[in-house]
């Protein structure tokens, strides 16, 4: 059975930093990322890396999250460091091979 098992969710307050991180037992996967939902919001690509490491960032998080991948462990990150209330949402992982699977969703609390 396909899973992707994400973790790194949490409160912090705005200014924090979190890392999230989700693991696939999927294999050739080309490519990995994250999306998010706020509260009354469409879904927002926030980050995507391919197998040869390219990225691509959502405007307005470039600058202030990084997405990586480690290929032996099937695991993609997003790091995030200055975060603000907008940034506030449930963030999904997906990897995608020759089909797209998703990961159950953790929530981000950016609160004073």
């Amino acid at each position: 059975q396909v899973q992707l098992v994400e973790s790194g969710g949490g409160l912090v307050q705005p200014g924090g930093s979190l890392r999230l991180s989700c693991r696939a037992n999927i294999v050739s996967i080309y490519e990995l990322g994250w999306y998010r939902r706020a509260p009354g919001k469409e879904r927002e690509l926030v980050a995507t890396i391919t197998s040869g490491g390219t990225t691509n960032y959502a405007d307005s998080v470039k600058g202030r999250f990084t997405v990586s991948r480690d290929s032996a462990k099937n695991t993609v990150y997003l790091q995030m460091i200055g975060l603000t209330p907008e940034d506030t949402a449930v963030y999904y992982c997906f990897a995608r091979s020759l089909v797209v699977y998703w990961g159950q969703g953790t929530q981000v609390t950016v609160s004073s």
